[in-house]
């Protein structure tokens, strides 16, 4: 580079300076500015717990509808992600599909009895009078699953329908042709749903002809307390949600005993495990039963 001379014939003499010389020196003020905004790892790991305790702090209302946006607004990468997941966790794609149809059809068969059990006891009472069929008058909502939480302690699903559609809470929610919990908080266009497997999930069901409680107890399961060892009940027994009246209209399965043991506690009662009647982790699509809805 050529070099250029700047003469100042001041008191000091004569001063000469170097193009060059400019140049680094510009340079190293850049790199040391640079080096002055550098982030560090340990000041993003402050930032991010920081606005970690905020959330922390923030009300519960706030943050599910943080999710609720979120979901709603990155709901095609979520699924798309899902669907990656779903399809590289499974090993034997051919087998899981039969076996999932296999599910669907027991559930309908299931379903099938416990409706003509209920016209038989309608036509004890009603003889000669016709009722309507299950479910004739809902109306069901297809849905996306967006983003699905099954195995944890917790069990929800987030889907791609909401308010606009008709959703609201306490609306129950099929899937694989068995109830798979009902709708707890809805927003404009997306909606979250509790599985019956989750803590915070209360069902009424009927088992072995008597009406009791369901709760969820996390890892894809539930529990069935409160009932005497007096009712017949065994491994492989049906578990269906209680109709309800404006919510469903039929008893429908939800459920298969998988462990019925003696109460430890309370050695006169049972103590009923009770599994999903499907497959809630494979589950892509679900269906929400809107009873009598307004045309």
């Amino acid at each position: 580079m050529a070099l250029r001379e700047y003469t100042n014939s001041g008191s000091c003499g004569t001063v000469v300076i170097e193009a060059s010389s400019v140049e680094n020196y510009c340079r190293k003020q850049i790199e040391m500015a640079g080096k002055r905004i550098k982030v560090t790892r340990r000041m993003l790991f402050t930032w991010l717990m920081l606005a970690g305790f905020i959330l922390l702090l923030c009300p519960q209302g706030l943050t599910s509808r943080l999710q609720l946006v979120f979901a709603g607004v990155f709901h095609l990468p979520l699924r798309l992600g899902r669907g990656i997941s779903l399809s590289v966790n499974a090993r034997h794609p051919a087998g899981d599909r039969f076996e999932r149809k296999e599910a669907q059809y027991q559930n309908y068969i299931a379903n099938l009895e416990a409706e003509l059990e209920q016209e038989r006891l309608k036509a004890e009472k009603l003889s000669g009078l016709r009722s309507r069929r299950a479910l004739e008058g809902a109306y069901l909502v297809y849905a996306d699953v967006i983003t699905a939480s099954v195995d944890g302690l917790s069990g929800e699903l987030i889907i791609n329908r909401g308010q606009r559609d008709g959703l609201g809470a306490g609306q129950f929610v099929l899937g694989d042709n068995s109830i798979i919990g009902t709708i707890f908080e809805v927003d404009a266009g997306t909606a979250r749903i509790r599985l019956i497997t989750d803590p915070a999930s209360r069902v009424e069901v009927k088992i072995a002809g008597i009406y009791r409680i369901m709760r969820g107890v996390g890892r894809n399961s539930a529990k069935i307390q409160m009932l005497s060892r007096e009712h017949k009940v065994k491994v492989g027994d049906d578990v269906f949600a209680r109709k309800k009246p404006g919510l469903l209209d039929i008893p429908m399965i939800t459920g298969r005993i998988t462990r019925c043991r003696v109460d430890e506690e309370h050695p006169l009662l049972w103590d009923i495990t009770v599994e999903p009647a499907c497959a809630m982790e494979m589950l892509n699509n679900v269906a929400v039963i809107i009873m009598n809805p307004q045309r």
